[in-house]
Parts: C-alpha cells; sequence; structure tokens
C-alpha cells in the first residue's frame, strides 16, 4: 500500500495546552479523505501540520509526504507534490490570473517568467472551476464565492500529486458545490489524493474515508459509506445528527429534524 501522508507522534501545543494530539495517522494515496468534527476539535491544525506548515519550532512529530520525511524535503520539491488551500488567504490586489499563476511558482526557475506550459495549466484550471470569463478582473471585485473558486484554480495550477484543503466549500452555493464534489472525483480518478476540512457532512460523506476529530485527537478513521463510521460520526457530535440514505446518497440531518421527516 502507498501513503501520501503519515504522521507520527504530532503534538502540538499552545499556551500550555495541548490543542492536537496524533499519536499515528496514514493517508493512502489516490483517495479523497475528508476531517470532521466539531468547531475546535483542531481539524484546521491537523491539516496544517500535515502541509509541513508548523506555527512553533515547539510542535513536535514527524510527516512524510509520499515516503519522503518532510522535514528534510527541498523546499521547491516539496511545493511542486503537495498544494495547500487554506482560509482567509488575501491576494485581494492582483489580477484572477496572476492569482493563479502563483500555484505555478514551484515550478519556474529563480526569476523566470511564465512557461507556455505555465499559462495552460493555468487557463485549465480556471476553466476547472468555470473562473476562466474573470480572468482579466482584479481579486477584489469578485464575490466571497468567486474569489474562492480563484483559489481553489491556483490549487489545480500546481499541479501536485497531494491536494490540502481547508473549508473549501465556504462561501459557494449549492451547484458549485456540487461542481466542486464532481471536480474531487475527476482529480481521485486521475491519481491523485484530496484532503478536505469540511464542515458540510452530507458532502464528506460522499469521499471516500472520513478522519473524525474531538478535543484535539482522532477519534475515528474509516470508509464513509461503512456504518461503523457512521455511528462514530454521530458520536463525535454527541448524537445532535443522523447518517441516512437519501436517493442513494448517504447524508447527515439535525436528530430532531430526521426524526420528525423520515
Amino acid at each position: 500500500m502507498t501513503y501520501a501522508l503519515q504522521a507520527r507522534d504530532i503534538l502540538v501545543r499552545r499556551n500550555g495546552k495541548t490543542i492536537l494530539q496524533v499519536p499515528e495517522l496514514s493517508i493512502t494515496a489516490g483517495r479523497w479523505v475528508s476531517v470532521v468534527g466539531p468547531n475546535g476539535a483542531g481539524k484546521s491544525t491537523l491539516l496544517k501540520v500535515l502541509a509541513g506548515l508548523s506555527e512553533d519550532k515547539h510542535d513536535h512529530g514527524q510527516v512524510t509526504l509520499l515516503g519522503q520525511d518532510m522535514a528534510s524535503m527541498p523546499t521547491r520539491l516539496r511545493a511542486q507534490q503537495l498544494a495547500w488551500m487554506g482560509q482567509n488567504q488575501s491576494t485581494d490586489d492582483l489580477r484572477v490570473a496572476d492569482v493563479v499563476m502563483l500555484g505555478r511558482l514551484p515550478h519556474q526557475a529563480w526569476l523566470a517568467g511564465p512557461s507556455d506550459q505555465d499559462r495552460e495549466k493555468v487557463e485549465a484550471a480556471l476553466q476547472a472551476t468555470q473562473a476562466w470569463a474573470w480572468c482579466d478582473r482584479p481579486l477584489n471585485q469578485l464575490s466571497g464565492g468567486e474569489r474562492q473558486r480563484v483559489l481553489l484554480a491556483r490549487l489545480l495550477a500546481v499541479d501536485a500529486q497531494v491536494l490540502l484543503m481547508d473549508e473549501p466549500l465556504a462561501n459557494l452555493d449549492p451547484p458549485n458545490q456540487a461542481d466542486w464534489l464532481v471536480l474531487m472525483r475527476e482529480l481521485v480518478s486521475a491519481g491523485k489524493t484530496v484532503v478536505s476540512v469540511l464542515h458540510e457532512i452530507s458532502m464528506a460523506l460522499q469521499s471516500d474515508e472520513l478522519i473524525l476529530m474531538k478535543a484535539g485527537q482522532v477519534t475515528h478513521q474509516g470508509a464513509a459509506s461503512v456504518p461503523k463510521t457512521h455511528e462514530a460520526l454521530c458520536h463525535v457530535f454527541d448524537q445532535r445528527i443522523s447518517v441516512h440514505s437519501v436517493a442513494g446518497q448517504w447524508v447527515a440531518l439535525p436528530r430532531n429534524l430526521s426524526s420528525q421527516t423520515l
């Protein structure tokens, strides 16, 4: 089995308090894995650790990316193999096409301009997120949902094997969320590995695997389609939700609502 990411002995403390403690975690290559849990569970912190974006030199643990120790990898190589989409990334003063071109920097020689291949990758990424029509507009003239699609295009432009996304569905309306779901499946079919932090639990249930978190710890990891994972999902949210099959798909509903309608 090939692993895209592996983490061992992860310990993150802030102000004397442990906010993340993960003894061991493995993510299989070529899968879409969603990280789910209540607010403050440590989901974004875990994603940053997996991305090698430690905020404190005293954080502990080891992360391997495609079998290589991430801490010892050349920065350029790591940036080519792993792409990151965080929350509240600010590039407001740039043109849309220039924002997405930032995703090609790991592939460009020092001080070199964009190549024809870079431009092709940028256009393909903008087309994939249906944002090509805005390529010449400043990012700050777009709506929140439109900006999110541009940032997703920047992630895709990297053409990395491993893609990490923190709340990628923020500000997206239901049709664009559905488009995002189709895109995730296309990426996995192409051999990519996707790890997404999601608050939209029903969307997370469409992924291959769920990582469930609470109070800074991973409480369960398993296939998104099996009863054991559904039970663990309800438990991590204190039985306030329930999982049902609707039109052939798993969805999560508030327990009070589901008891009245299903």
